[in-house]
């Protein structure tokens, strides 16, 4: 861990709580928010991998939506104009999970950033939403390469911005496929996996995995 010199995180997930908007869901399929929320982000993801794959590319706003309005569609649950247009407003204001603030005060002594699938203007949003603005140094989008992790291309960008060498950038994530992603192009990576889930099968072990997000503190100085 003494080699890292920067430490980039994934946002959806991992910084902020995707299912934080259940709230709203409820409010407009009452008693089905937690089971739309899963479903929509499921949904989300398997957009940005089948649109990079067959080239198709959409900025992660209208994936977001588009995986809204399919989740909605299979679930036979009516979504009009209006609460299509509330619950988007919702994505820009997801809850940063509780040991973040924490995190990244503890380890501001070097360069943080983010990489993520959201869009400029989501990312933006989010954070500031969130009031995180001062704790990153680069707030990157993979809309500046059209193509989602983990493709290769999306985690150049954070090389390109921080302008360190691979191995000395740590990449830290909650979602299995992006730390596997992130591993394979040569970043060191840290798998935060909250919820105890098995590992997936792609052969890839992380160099390390955390039950917290605040567990980076300790990994850090050991």
């Amino acid at each position: 861990m003494k080699s890292i010199k920067a430490l980039v995180f994934d946002a959806y997930g991992t910084v902020f709580d995707v299912h934080s908007i259940v709230t709203a869901l409820d409010r407009r399929f009452p008693g089905q928010g937690p089971e739309v929320s899963k479903v929509w982000r499921t949904k989300q993801l398997e957009y940005t991998w089948l649109r990079s794959l067959m080239g198709r590319y959409e900025d992660f706003w209208k994936v977001t939506e588009s995986a809204l309005i399919a989740t909605c569609n299979a679930m036979q649950l009516p979504l009009g104009a209006d609460a299509r247009a509330e619950l988007m407003e919702a994505y820009l204001r997801l809850t940063p999970f509780p040991d973040v603030k924490e995190t990244l005060g503890a380890v501001s002594g070097m360069p943080l950033a983010i990489l993520s699938n959201g869009s400029p203007k989501m990312l933006e949003k989010v954070v500031k939403n969130a009031g995180l603005e001062a704790a990153f140094s680069h707030v990157i989008s993979v809309d500046e390469v059209k193509t989602y992790k983990p493709s290769a291309a999306a985690y150049h960008l954070a090389v390109k911005k921080i302008g360190l060498q691979t191995g000395t950038i740590g990449f830290i994530s909650s979602n299995f496929f992006d730390v596997a992603g992130a591993k394979v192009y040569g970043f060191r990576s840290h798998w935060v996996n909250r919820s105890g889930t098995p590992t997936e099968e792609l052969g890839v072990t992380p160099d390390a995995t955390l039950r917290t997000l605040s567990d980076l503190i300790d990994l850090l100085n050991a």
